[in-house]
């Protein structure tokens, strides 16, 4: 097995590390695990939010996030295979809003692989997003590594056919607190379709599900939550290296269930708290995960940016681009079992957080 080579190792042995932030370098070296399966990387972005206003318009800070995420994706080094982008495109699921995701999201230079988000689908349950931006579900293969996106955020039908109109639907899921809301599914029809995606596939073939919604369970009024998670969770138990990626909470978020790892992605639009520290309530936030290291919960660019995802021989390593605290990586720890943060995982070394507005 070859040994990575890091850019600032090549730079160190070349004797020219004081001239790195001048040298726009590419430096990729393949590694192979027991399988044979290749490193590779992606990017993901997530949770744009675009909000239309009237005519031409959209809200100006939003866009922003989105547009400064491709941009910096362009420019990575090295290079990602493809993009995922995951989920929350839109604000309220309109055509314009999607249609202008798109237009964005198009300047990227690689391929992009969609999961739909509860925002960009129960305005039309999802008819748009499927004509013009991809599958709510589907699997995929690359260099080894099977990848499965489901649409986490269905719920049940009692509710979706409650209200008058499908705006005043879109608007009641687009509440993140609200006592009218209806907790996230996958449901039964699209686990038996996993089940059977799945039933070829070796046990010690590396997976990585995406979805929008945590396939956990954290904290229930914000909808930080998928009801049926453990049908989920069930599926997936028998394969040895089974990695989770998710949007949604808008916050550096890990877990470890069993054999899954779970990890949270920023959104490029704003930073949410964690529950615990802006209601002062009972949550499941695991207690391996770190918060975002910041006194102030809120600011409106402290934990918003986009991330960079190395398959390394099955097992995520996760380098968060924080555009406004410091950049952190979350690496799987195979002595522990789990994801650990490769700087603040150790109490000493984090700012203690504000546990109140």
């Amino acid at each position: 097995m070859k040994k990575n080579l890091t850019r600032r190792k090549f730079l160190k042995a070349a004797g020219i590390a004081g001239a790195a932030v001048a040298m726009p370098l590419s430096l990729v070296e393949f590694s192979w695990g027991k399988n044979s399966q290749e490193n590779f990387t992606l990017a993901y972005v997530s949770d744009s939010h675009l909000t239309h206003i009237k005519g031409g318009q959209f809200v100006r800070n939003f866009d922003m996030g989105l547009k400064k995420a491709v941009t910096e994706v362009n420019f990575m080094r090295p290079k990602p295979d493809f993009v995922v982008f995951g989920g929350d495109l839109a604000q309220l699921g309109k055509k314009a809003e999607i249609d202008h995701g798109l237009e964005i999201m198009s300047r990227l230079r690689y391929p992009v692989k969609w999961v739909v988000g509860e925002h960009d689908y129960y305005l039309d349950l999802g008819q748009y997003w499927s004509e013009k931006v991809s599958k709510l579900h589907y699997s995929f293969d690359h260099k080894g590594v099977h990848f499965v996106v489901l649409n986490s955020i269905l719920t049940y039908d009692n509710w979706i056919n409650r209200w008058k109109s499908p705006a005043e639907r879109m608007h009641q899921m687009a509440r993140l607190d609200n006592p009218q809301g209806s907790p996230f599914m996958v449901r039964d029809r699209q686990i038996e379709w996993m089940k059977k995606d799945l039933s070829g596939l070796s046990k010690d073939t590396p997976i990585v599900v995406m979805s929008h919604s945590p396939l956990y369970k954290i904290f229930k009024p914000w909808n930080f939550w998928t009801e049926d998670a453990e049908k989920v969770q069930a599926v997936l138990k028998p394969f040895s290296k089974v990695t989770v990626l998710h949007g949604h909470v808008h916050q550096i978020l890990y877990n470890q269930i069993g054999n899954i790892s779970f990890q949270a992605m920023m959104s490029t639009a704003w930073p949410w708290p964690y529950p615990v520290s802006y209601a002062q309530a009972g949550n499941a936030v695991p207690k391996l995960t770190v918060f975002m290291n910041r006194a102030d919960p809120h600011s409106e660019r402290d934990a918003t940016g986009w991330s960079i995802i190395n398959l390394d021989n099955g097992r995520v390593i996760n380098d968060f681009k924080l555009w406004e605290n410091t950049n952190r990586t979350l690496r799987y720890d195979d002595k522990l079992g789990y994801p650990v943060d490769t700087k603040y995982q150790n109490p000493a070394d984090r700012i203690p957080p504000q546990e109140h507005y």
